[in-house]
């Protein structure tokens, strides 16, 4: 009797630039329905990781929806869309007042971070309300950073080494402690409900921005045999003409590699060489082994278009141009990966 294929999605960090990874989702939920199969994406894939940004694409599609029924996703694709497009544009904005007034409590204020995270945090409460990662359609894996005890968080309702059951958090607070970029916002205080305490996350980008091979891990941890595995590792885009030069990286200083109006550059170095590396690893890993198949799917975008919290609409645009670029250049893998899934 043939074993069951199991279909993993995973997607990397990237602040607005979500939009391409969701773009691409979108591409491939066309495609399937042209071949008559209308699903939503938890019924697509069997597990489903993601890392800052990905990670909320990923608790969307996976969440019940609070007060629907028992298999009802919280969120659609095209409800996503609509968050990138246009809820974002509240999400990253800094008023003069709002700066203002941080002046006055807080004189040092170039040290805090950019953003409020109650504009997010109440998008999320409405989204996901208190369900939990307990209760998730499929298995999912959230990546983020425990300050506090030093040590790398993997948010899932999957199992432990051991067999057991990990932690569990409430949806919410899990999406935002995944995407608590270090400067963009301040770390989230995230209830534990299992030892009932609070854990100090930040976004799993500052270790893991691409996290297909955590997704692996986990996937091995329920028992699934590595040779019935697929692996679908969306990117958010890289820009390959934005770097930097000697003579402007030698006058930075602390403050200059964490300076918000160039784009944090010690973050997006960090997220943008993980993932590379990552990638490069698991294509490598998997196919060497000749066991898991591995499809990655990333490609460029312009220079000006990296940054994770440019939500403006001139970027918007940009952002959808670059992903029709990136899914015409796909076409034919992504006839594919419609195949496979339908």
């Amino acid at each position: 009797m043939a074993r069951k294929k199991r279909f993993i999605l995973s997607i990397d960090g990237g602040g607005v630039r979500g939009l391409i990874p969701l773009r691409i989702l979108e591409s491939i939920e066309s495609r399937m329905a042209h071949r008559g199969a209308q699903r939503p994406m938890h019924k697509c894939f069997d597990l489903m990781c993601g890392t800052s940004t990905g990670g909320l694409i990923a608790a969307g599609l996976t969440a019940p929806k609070p007060g629907a029924g028992k298999d009802e996703a919280a969120a659609t694709i095209a409800e996503l869309r609509t968050f990138y497009e246009r809820d974002a544009r509240d999400i990253f904005s800094s008023s003069i007042s709002r700066r203002l007034g941080r002046f006055v409590t807080n004189p040092f204020g170039l040290f805090d971070e950019t953003y409020d995270a109650r504009p997010l945090e109440g998008i999320l409460k409405e989204r996901f309300g208190w369900t939990s990662l307990a209760s998730a359609l499929i298995p999912l894996v959230l990546t983020a950073y425990d300050i506090e005890k030093r040590k790398a968080v993997f948010l899932t309702n999957g199992r432990q080494h051991d067999g057991g059951k990990p932690d569990d958090y409430y949806f919410w607070q899990a999406v935002r402690a995944t995407t608590a970029a270090p400067s963009y916002f301040e770390p989230s205080r995230t209830d534990n409900l299992t030892t009932g305490k609070a854990d100090v996350l930040v976004d799993g980008g500052v270790f893991m921005n691409d996290p297909a091979i955590a997704a692996y891990i986990e996937a091995r941890k329920l028992g699934w045999e590595a040779e019935d595995i697929t692996i679908i590792s969306l990117g958010t885009g890289y820009a390959p003409e934005r770097g930097f030069s000697f003579s402007e990286a030698s006058g930075w200083g602390a403050l200059g590699w964490m300076q918000p109006s160039k784009g944090v550059p010690i973050l997006s170095i960090f997220a943008d060489g993980q993932s590379q590396t990552a990638s490069y690893q698991a294509d490598c890993l998997f196919t060497d082994l000749g066991e898991a198949r591995y499809i990655r799917i990333n490609g460029e975008i312009p220079a000006d278009a990296e940054a994770l919290d440019n939500a403006r609409p001139g970027n918007i645009i940009k952002l959808n141009g670059a992903a029709d670029r990136i899914i015409r250049d796909n076409t034919v893998l992504l006839d594919d990966i419609a195949e496979m899934l339908t």
